[in-house]
């Protein structure tokens, strides 16, 4: 397969060197890419107030579910993508592409029209106080309606990662949030949009970058359309390209139903811990790129070993992955132990003295204090999808859901918002007494069946990676 300045192969080198190399630039658009979120919170917090603020926050859940699923089934489309070109497919390269996008567009349509038409309904549903219901319904569902826009660039996004580009991604998502900065204070102060205008500045930001990621698909990566054949919709490639994106998407959701009822429990403290949680949740969420940056390397550099058929890597890779995770958790639990309460001034417009502070920094704090578990839950999950055992990583979201579930049900009603701050920790202990495991039984399994390069086992690899689905 040709190789080019964009491309990038992550089956030759050092691990750490290929992990750091890659997730250096995915952490700056990830950071970026929540600078979009974190702007509108910030924006809305100073110039339209406590209320608008849990407004927006309100929907955080929900629009984890829905738009979560979307973002996770790209990922998962990418995985097929990545093993075609490790193994240096160009035919399956581009049937998976061609695949993904028709998948794409059909799912984007459909959850467009449903979840915009049914957002009202469902803030209902989750107890959101009845002062802010109109406010977040009208968020909401300019968010969903332009559903088609966030899967454009995510799926754009995921088929160069997939070849080992995450640079390309980064460059969009920096032009785009500083559209997105003068957008929202264009909408809010000068034309009086309210919070609406946050969501249309989140939209046409993310247009942008959506553009110019499949017009850098498009100049650079010319083998995605040298063989038009390969473009026709083909059943085979559509099942396997659906097998790998929809349970990505399905575990996501599962996550945020956890999250739902954990809103929901949230929502009926009242407005106040409405406000903290929002608050903390966008700081430390805006921390935690750097666990989403380092997962998606990981699926990339699982997904390219098993199409070179050498997963014998791929744990020397997940270890990488762990030590710059932690040495970064230990330099986050610091600085928030320091500067916590400043940081969130920027949403609560100074007030770092109030009963909503106080609140919003007991919760960031119990939840920064775990954040090596939650990077193990990011890297060994993607690690496994990467190898191509996405159902098994869907699990793990079961054990997010009913952790989270079990906190809202049977502990915040007695214990009040001092529950609420360990949902997050026990959901992520849970799913890595899951992960763990589940990643050393499926390592030793591809490796028996012929994942790794030793002597005399390349065509038994070819043959027994075929033979479990891959």
């Amino acid at each position: 397969m040709t190789r080019n300045n964009v491309t990038r192969n992550m089956t030759e080198g050092d691990p750490l060197k290929l992990i750091l190399g890659f997730s250096v630039p995915l952490m700056f658009g990830l950071f970026f890419q929540q600078l979009y979120s974190f702007v509108d919170a910030a924006i809305v917090g100073r110039f339209l107030g406590t209320s608008a603020l849990a407004a927006v926050g309100s929907t955080g859940s929900v629009n984890f579910l829905v738009l979560g699923f979307c973002m996770g089934i790209c990922s998962g489309f990418g995985i097929p993508i990545s093993q075609a070109f490790g193994a240096g497919d160009e035919r399956a390269l581009r049937r998976y592409t061609a695949s993904a996008c028709y998948l794409a567009v059909g799912i984007s349509i459909v959850f467009a029209v449903g979840t915009g038409l049914c957002c009202t309904a469902a803030l209902r549903a989750m107890n959101t106080p009845a002062d802010i219901l109109d406010e977040a319904a009208g968020y909401i569902r300019i968010i969903f309606f332009a559903i088609p826009v966030t899967v454009v660039y995510n799926l754009a996004g995921s088929v160069l990662r997939a070849v080992g580009d995450s640079r390309t991604p980064v460059l969009f998502l920096v032009a785009a949030s500083l559209i997105n900065i003068a957008l929202d204070l264009v909408f809010i102060l000068v034309f009086h949009m309210g919070v609406s205008g946050a969501a249309w500045a989140t939209v046409i930001s993310q247009l942008f970058a959506g553009i110019g990621c499949v017009r850098t698909v498009l100049k650079h990566l010319p083998m995605l359309t040298e063989c038009p054949d390969d473009l026709k919709f083909r059943k085979r490639y559509i099942l396997k390209t659906a097998a790998m994106g929809v349970p990505m998407g399905l575990q996501y959701s599962i996550t945020a139903v956890g999250s739902i009822v954990m809103q929901t429990a949230v929502n009926g403290l009242g407005t106040g811990a409405v406000a903290a949680v929002t608050a903390a949740g966008k700081l430390y969420t805006f921390f935690t790129c750097v666990f989403d940056a380092l997962a998606t390397a990981m699926a990339t550099y699982c997904g390219q070993h098993v199409g070179a058929a050498r997963a014998e890597r791929i744990p020397a890779g997940l270890r990488a992955a762990g030590v710059i995770g932690t040495v970064y958790s230990l330099l986050v639990l610091g600085l928030v132990c320091l500067m916590g309460g400043r940081m969130l001034g920027i949403f609560l417009g100074g007030d770092t003295d109030g009963p909503v502070a106080a609140m919003a920094m007991k919760y960031m704090v119990t939840n920064v204090a775990f954040f090596v578990p939650l990077l193990f839950v990011n890297i060994v999950r993607f690690s496994i999808q990467g190898m191509g055992f996405t159902r098994l990583a869907m699990v793990a979201g079961v054990f997010e859901m009913v952790a989270r579930t079990l906190v809202a049900v049977a502990l915040v009603p007695r214990f009040g918002f001092e529950a609420a701050c360990f949902a997050n920790p026990l959901a992520w202990v849970m799913a890595d007494i899951f992960l763990v495991p589940c990643f050393v039984r499926t390592w030793r399994s591809l490796m028996r069946r012929g994942g790794g390069r030793t002597a005399e086992r390349g065509k038994k690899a070819c043959r027994a990676l075929k033979s479990i689905g891959y």
